[in-house]
């Protein structure tokens, strides 16, 4: 409202300006008036020169007039001057009257004041066409362009970018409105933004479980392996031995000890499967894994490896350096029952675990120290050379790994985790599949 205004304004200015121009212009052109005192100046000039000797036609030139050297008032000549406007003034010549002399320029005052007319009125039109376009100019950038950007804006907004500002200037009529729009447009981006790093969290939360139940469900199942070949071996041996009521009673158990075996591996496996579900239900890109770093013992982790004898034979080759690290424990652990986990799938023989120091080295974030290295070795056929450098890429599985479950996840789950407690991972064929963990020192 503001704006309409000012526009209203400022164009009644521009139109009173060019009406009282054009009115003092009006009062300036005086047709057809003289000025009798000029006129008798220049006549009594004329008169001095006649009497000098000067020829008539020399005077006629010099004063721009006619001398008519005639008594009589009903000459040709005086009629004609007269009926076309001139002014005829008495010629006296020694006081005696001689004649006439006329000017005739009514003709060059109507052709003088006309030319000024036609200036004026050009000026004039030139005055209000600029006035016209400064107004044009002014309407464009207060309302018409303001309402082409919020069109492109709006079809930006519904194009999904959300990255480009509605410019906002200092004389927008819809300033406020603009502002608005530009607000709500930064809010939506934040909430597509929040809602984005949500549904990430949500499907690393899901994989990340997903799989880290996996695992354990894998050791119960291989638990419930051994334990049933176990009973079965047990059950067997005592039949062997003769019927008697102490072996009936042990075979008995044997038994029920093997039905509630099969009962947990078959609960196990149903559990599995609908993790697999659920992995199937999320398996889209991740970009957020949470990872909380503390100071921890070593020592946790050779208590750990200690315990993962149903992977079959782990071996510790020495004991770990006690100090503190910087890892996330629950992470860790997981990791590790992931290598271990897929060399006794993978390779099937002893498992060798060992741990060292190493000297001042510089990691990928461009940060230095001293770190605990975990080797952990396996004697099987190892990685394909092909494979090997995309093991740890997300969802990648190598040949020998098509014949056996899993997602490909392991190895890139163990490597972020690493390299997000400030340490690092590395792989290699040595004799066999080597997988080194580094953490680094407090």
């Amino acid at each position: 409202m503001k704006s309409l205004r000012q526009l209203f304004v400022s164009f009644t200015i521009i139109m009173a300006i060019a009406l009282a121009f054009f009115f003092n212009l009006s009062k300036k052109a005086e047709f057809g008036k003289r000025d009798i005192v000029y006129y008798n100046d220049i006549l009594h000039k004329v008169e001095q020169d006649i009497e000098n000797g000067i020829p008539e036609t020399e005077v006629e030139d010099k004063y721009s007039c006619y001398i008519v050297m005639a008594r009589e008032i009903n000459d040709a000549e005086l009629s004609q001057l007269y009926s076309s406007g001139a002014l005829v003034m008495d010629l006296d010549i020694k006081n005696e009257y001689v004649g006439k002399v006329a000017w005739n320029d009514r003709e060059e005052n109507f052709d003088d004041a006309g030319n000024r007319l036609l200036k004026a009125g050009i000026a004039l039109w030139l005055f209000v066409l600029l006035g016209g376009y400064v107004l044009f100019c002014y309407i464009y950038n207060s309302f018409m362009r303001p309402v082409e950007e919020l069109k492109d804006f709006a079809a930006d907004i519904a194009k999904g970018e959300l990255d480009k500002p509605l410019p906002i200037r200092k004389n927008n009529v819809f300033g406020t409105f603009v502002e608005g729009f530009d607000i709500m447009r930064e809010q939506v981006k934040l909430s597509i933004d929040r809602e984005r790093r949500a549904e990430i969290a949500r499907k690393e939360l899901i994989q990340g479980l997903s799989h880290d139940i996996k695992t354990p469900l894998a050791v119960i199942n291989a638990t419930c392996e051994v334990l049933e070949l176990k009973y079965l071996r047990k059950e067997k041996e005592l039949s062997a031995a003769g019927s008697n009521p102490e072996s009936e009673a042990q075979i008995a158990e044997c038994r029920d000890n093997l039905d509630k075996v099969r009962i947990i591996s078959a609960k196990s496996q149903s559990v599995s499967a609908l993790m697999s579900d659920v992995m199937h239900a999320s398996l889209e890109k991740m970009e957020q894994i949470d990872i909380n770093v503390c100071e921890e013992s070593t020592l946790i982790l050779e208590e750990r490896i200690k315990n993962l004898s149903c992977f079959g034979n782990v071996i510790l080759e020495n004991h770990i350096y006690p100090c503190l690290v910087y890892m996330d424990r629950q992470r860790m652990e997981q990791i590790i029952d992931n290598i271990i986990g897929n060399s006794a799938k993978y390779a099937g023989t002893d498992i060798l675990v060992s741990f060292s120091e190493t000297e001042q080295m510089l990691m990928g974030d461009g940060k230095s120290g001293s770190f605990i290295r975990i080797t952990i070795r396996d004697h099987g056929p190892g990685v394909d050379k092909d494979d090997l450098p995309l093991i740890a890429e997300k969802y990648y599985r190598g040949r020998n790994a098509q014949s056996k479950s899993g997602y490909g996840l392991g190895m890139y789950l163990c490597k972020n985790y690493m390299n997000k407690q400030g340490g690092g991972m590395e792989y290699y064929n040595d004799n066999g599949f080597v997988v080194e963990l580094l953490l680094r020192k407090v």
